[in-house]
């Protein structure tokens, strides 16, 4: 399968296993600075996305050939790549620097898997941890004490589980914090919800 990188303009990755994804990357599309980050790590984007409001002249230069702007205010860059992605057919994407730096990006970036959940296979990976949005019941592979925290784009939809610590009992997680700092018991875990769910798992490392 070949691996996709949206490449966000957040905390560059230093996580070794991040890197090594990052570096084997088929295609990495990159945010609009998040493309200075990556050519100053000795790796190239196969696309540059964005409004360009954060690229130097040298660089719009040298890589002009590869660069889609797009000016709309209304969306971010992340979206706008994910959107291209959608475009384009590729359907299989890892994201990349959606964390770190600015709070509010980061709380918009992750956001913004559960928004996509329906139409792309897509996770993001940061240096602690990875975000898995899911739709319906699904069973994680995991391990004893592995960290876990489960946050809803759909409050109103009752969740239940198996295999964590502090068991999550036919309830809503109608706040953000309900859901979080759980931990699990044993190689995995299973979350059950109906349909009209939509989930985002984190898996700390």
């Amino acid at each position: 399968m070949n691996k996709t990188i949206i490449l966000a303009n957040g905390k560059f990755p230093s996580n070794k296993k991040v890197i090594n994804i990052l570096k084997s990357a088929d295609k990495i599309i990159c945010c609009d600075g998040a493309a200075k980050k990556l050519i100053d790590f000795g790796l190239n984007p196969t696309i540059i996305i964005g409004d360009m409001d954060s690229l130097s002249s040298e660089i719009k230069k040298k890589y002009s050939n590869i660069i889609i702007k797009d000016p709309d205010q209304n969306t971010n860059d992340l979206t706008k790549a994910v959107n291209w992605c959608v475009k384009n057919k590729i359907n299989n994407i890892v994201i990349i620097g959606a964390t770190g730096n600015r709070e509010d990006h980061t709380i918009a970036n992750i956001s913004l898997a559960g928004q996509y959940v329906k139409s792309l296979n897509l996770k993001i990976i940061t240096d602690y941890g990875e975000f898995i949005p899911i739709t319906k019941t699904t069973e994680f592979k995991s391990f004893a004490g592995q960290q876990i925290s489960i946050f809803t784009l759909t409050p109103n939809v009752k969740i239940q589980s198996e295999g964590l610590k502090y068991p999550l009992n036919n309830i809503k997680l109608s706040r953000w914090w309900m859901g979080t700092l759980n931990e699990s018991l044993t190689d995995r875990f299973l979350l059950k919800f109906n349909n009209n769910g939509i989930f985002i798992v984190y898996l700390n490392y």
